[in-house]
């Protein structure tokens, strides 16, 4: 049983809160909310990195059918959604409430193999139908409501449950997931880089005030590695195990994430409760307490 080597597992849970944790400091203490640019950077780094050890002989990547490339190419437009949608809700939202939204794009899954395939047990319904009060719950309670970040948190949502109906639906031939991971790296980067200039980001991003600080720097080759390595270590993982592991452990590391982000924002208000000069309230981007102030 691979659970009693659990070596790949807790390999991905690392990369997994590593690189959660350094996406949300770039776009919510440093606010770098240039996503255009952010996400553009990560596949780049991904699809440099993929290119390389494909090259290297270290991974396997087979793109010789031309159709079997097109034919994915709808499931790599939904990757960028979800990466810029995912990036612009992050930015405004904390962790919990954009995890819980995320979570609840089961509800497209569920709701496609329910009434389409007829596979869903009723178990699994009533599971994800938390999932979405959960979901829905959240606008309504929420005192700091964003519009903004909920609506890029919706589309997000959708673009992972299409993009997960998609993959169900897609006929497997010849790529594995490696090669569908190559194709949404190469695809993101062409797509995100011509979107900069018309999106603003391009410009904008020079009177970023941390352009130049080697906090910036290291974060953001700090992300597009642990996003790579977070990549290969899933892809690896689900090529492991069964598809009720790789839950087991996705479901592990979205609660270390979730108790970690928790214990952070606790040290957060009692840091500021013993702080003459932190007596305002938290801006409820600076989830990770780094102030601006603080940057070298």
């Amino acid at each position: 049983m691979y659970l009693k080597r659990p070596a790949g597992g807790l390999a991905f849970c690392l990369f997994y809160l590593a690189s959660c944790f350094t996406n949300k400091y770039v776009l919510s203490v440093l606010q770098f909310t240039y996503p255009t640019l952010f996400q553009g950077w990560q596949t780049l780094v991904g699809g440099l990195l993929l290119h390389l050890s494909w090259k290297l002989g270290w991974v396997e990547i087979n793109l010789c059918s031309r159709s079997e490339i097109l034919s994915w190419l709808p499931a790599s437009v939904l990757f960028v959604g979800i990466i810029y949608a995912g990036s612009r809700s992050l930015s405004r939202l904390p962790i919990p409430v954009f995890l819980t939204v995320h979570n609840a794009a089961e509800v497209i899954t569920c709701g496609f193999q329910k009434f389409v395939q007829k596979e869903t047990s009723h178990l699994k319904v009533c599971s994800v139908l938390f999932l979405l009060a959960a979901a829905v719950c959240l606008p309504l309670c929420d005192t700091q409501f964003d519009p903004s970040g909920y609506l890029w948190a919706l589309i997000h949502l959708v673009c992972v449950g299409a993009y997960k109906v998609f993959h169900k639906l897609w006929k497997p031939g010849s790529l594995s997931d490696l090669d569908q991971q190559y194709i949404n790296y190469v695809f993101s980067v062409v797509l995100l880089a011509s979107a900069s200039h018309p999106a603003g980001d391009l410009f904008s991003a020079l009177d970023f005030p941390f352009l130049y600080f080697y906090r910036f720097h290291s974060s953001c080759c700090a992300s597009g590695l642990l996003g790579f390595f977070l990549m290969l270590h899933t892809a690896k993982l689900k090529s492991s195990t069964t598809s009720g592991q790789y839950a087991a452990w996705s479901f592990l590391a979205k609660s270390l994430y979730y108790y970690l982000t928790i214990q952070a924002q606790s040290f957060v208000w009692r840091r500021s409760a013993h702080s003459p000069l932190m007596h305002r309230p938290l801006p409820r981007l600076s989830l990770l307490a780094y102030h601006h102030s603080s940057l070298p």
